[in-house]
């Protein structure tokens, strides 16, 4: 099997538990690190997949990378490749695919619970309905693009997740692990402050509070989401 491309567009918001849940299932995978230089791929030859994880940037931004990947996303969509795309990488994908990113009536940061849509096709990524606890961090939201399907959605951000066909993308984090949320809790510390006043962003203390316990059940919940996901891979 080629390997699935991820993309990583900032040092501390790696694949996390999605490389790991790769690694398990024996699915190969490159990292391509936008926040290094590394270009992105202007042939979709060499790869099953694409993933596209978070990044403090906005893809309203004029970076030089954005436009070809976006580009990129089209191309996989058209071609019925699949594309998974966390935070940012949603974002990316909700523009890419005719939709806008805009800035959410909230920040979010730490742990929220989601709402999954009632839905054939939100119960075929996410379970039966219901609320599950999982990981944010971010000021911006995205809209649903044309002929995709909301399937998340949660207190301060209506659309948390789409479908479209064997695409997937989510505003909230599931890729997270301990050492994620610790990292980013050090490196973001100074952002959380400044951000108290909005009702979606916690302090630093009661996000590390029952890390294992939190992580662990939205690990299970990822394994379900991922392995829909990786169900359309290319051989």
């Amino acid at each position: 099997m080629k390997p699935v491309a991820i993309f990583r567009h900032s040092p501390t918001e790696g694949p996390g538990y999605f490389a790991e849940y790769l690694d398990r299932a024996r699915i190969p995978w490159k990292l391509i690190c936008i926040d290094q230089g590394d270009p992105v791929p202007d042939s979709l030859e060499r790869s099953s997949g694409l993933a596209f994880m978070g990044g403090p940037m906005s893809v309203n931004d004029s970076l030089p990378w954005i436009a070809p990947a976006m580009a990129l996303i089209q191309g996989a969509v058209a071609r019925g490749m699949p594309v998974l795309g966390h935070c940012l990488g949603g974002q990316l994908m909700s523009k890419a695919l005719g939709g806008r990113v805009t800035a959410a009536p909230s920040k979010e940061i730490g742990w929220g619970a989601v709402q999954v849509e009632d839905t054939a096709v939100a119960r075929e990524w996410f379970g039966a309905p219901g609320r599950f606890l999982s990981f944010h961090w971010h000021g911006e939201t995205f809209s649903v693009p044309p002929g995709a399907q909301r399937l998340l959605s949660s207190q301060w951000c209506e659309n948390q997740a789409f479908a479209l066909g064997p695409h997937l993308a989510m505003q909230c984090h599931i890729e997270m692990t301990c050492a994620l949320v610790e990292s980013w809790c050090e490196t973001g510390r100074r952002e959380i402050e400044r951000s108290r006043s909005s009702p979606g962003v916690q302090p630093r203390e009661q996000i590390l509070e029952r890390l294992d316990e939190r992580v662990g059940a939205l690990h299970a919940l990822a394994d379900r989401v991922y392995a829909r996901w990786t169900q359309g891979l290319a051989g």
